[in-house]
């Protein structure tokens, strides 16, 4: 485990860096910007962490508003990588606490980054600022480009929520677009010389809904009508839709794919359409992978701080979101904690945006810094403790 003067200088720097952080917090909070347009967070982030010392590449994997900040210290030595996001909701703004997930990355690499100055440890840190984790999944870009391999040994990141986990399922997604072409005629005069898109696609609803019955309930399908007409007084020729995908590993989530796929092909058939379906092309979010030993480590840090969690196979048994820090996590070992900012509000909700910006919310987003960075000093620190953490994702990437 880190020395106590490592444990001293981590909780020194991000307590002293604690007022500039929550500044640019809730400068982040009240200005909110959607995936690929987080241009204020972007710069703001950036400027900042090149004042103090970082060495920046901005714009990078493809994408204008994603950045990787750097430190080392020049000496042979463990590579920690720690994710900071900054996206925002349509229409309800920070309302899964994005500005808080920004600063707590830069609040651990600020940390690991001074601990390094002082000779204390060796190797680097890096801060991989993620974009649009809430639409097009920035780190899969990060991922797919082979960077998070290249340059960092594990990497992790924290999350606010309304409780404190570390277990609780994250689910693989994926998404598609699917169309059906058919062909218009008079609805009054001529029905018969049309092919009914729209009917193509509701009976491709009603296929979907009566798979539900026959899937796993941890899956989830679910989908929105994107264009199904101009005018009821013409048959569709037309219609699409945009749908989800969710299941609890990435191996399930390839056989609901299939199944979903078919729904929608038997549709096409059954009408006489033909269709399209097109997967996202950034490409499919992972389950997220936890590793154990560093899940641990960090509750350990936790719960000295006076933090309670539910049993871990209780937090197994909750079905949460989605997060493209699974794909991190199968490319390195990697957690993606989940931490209480006093509020029972749940995530994507309007009163979760306003506890987002609450003293409590930061104080308590500081609190998980201390002790995420803490953890990658342990790892940094203690090499048989970095071993089981890579035997515990080499045996789980196995299976």
């Amino acid at each position: 485990m880190a020395s106590k003067d490592i444990v001293q200088v981590i909780n020194d720097t991000i307590n002293q860096h604690s007022q500039e952080l929550r500044d640019i917090s809730l400068k982040i909070h009240d200005n909110p910007e959607q995936g690929n347009k987080e241009f204020k967070a972007f710069h703001l982030l950036t400027d900042y962490l090149e004042k103090k010392g970082f060495k920046i590449s901005r714009g990078v994997v493809g994408l204008e508003t994603a950045f990787i900040a750097e430190y080392t210290n020049g000496k042979e030595g463990r590579r920690i990588g720690f994710c900071s996001e900054y996206d925002a909701l349509p229409g309800v703004g920070h309302a899964c606490g994005h500005n808080l997930i920004a600063i707590s990355g830069v609040a651990c690499a600020l940390a690991i980054k001074k601990v390094l100055e002082k000779g204390l440890m060796s190797g680097s840190v890096y801060l991989f600022g993620t974009p649009a984790e809430e639409s097009t999944s920035g780190k899969c870009n990060f991922v797919k480009s082979g960077t998070v391999e290249k340059l960092v040994d594990f990497s992790m990141m924290l999350h606010p929520g309304p409780g404190d986990g570390l277990y609780v399922q994250c689910l693989a997604l994926d998404s598609f677009t699917v169309e059906f072409f058919g062909r218009q005629s008079h609805a009054g005069a001529s029905p018969w010389e049309g092919v009914n898109a729209l009917d193509a696609l509701m009976q491709g609803f009603d296929n979907v809904a009566m798979l539900r019955q026959q899937t796993l309930t941890s899956n989830r399908i679910h989908g929105i009508i994107k264009e199904g007409g101009k005018s009821p007084n013409v048959i569709p020729g037309y219609a699409s839709a945009y749908f989800y995908t969710r299941s609890v590993t990435r191996d399930q989530l390839k056989e609901l794919k299939e199944k979903v796929e078919n729904c929608f092909k038997a549709a096409a058939l059954a009408t006489g359409c033909t269709y399209k379906i097109t997967w996202a092309p950034w490409g499919q979010v992972d389950d997220v992978f936890t590793n154990e030993v560093l899940a641990e480590t960090y509750k350990h840090h936790m719960k000295a701080e006076g933090v309670q969690f539910y049993p871990r196979q209780m937090e197994e048994s909750i079905v949460s979101g989605s997060t493209d820090m699974g794909n991190i996590t199968y490319a390195v070992p990697g957690i993606h904690a989940g931490f209480n900012i006093g509020t029972t509000a749940a995530n994507h909700t309007i009163e979760f945006a306003a506890a987002a910006a609450t003293e409590e919310a930061h104080e308590k987003t500081i609190r998980a810094a201390r002790c995420l960075a803490m953890t990658a000093a342990d790892v940094f620190e203690d090499e048989d403790l970095y071993k089981q953490a890579v035997a515990y994702f080499k045996k789980g990437k196995s299976q």
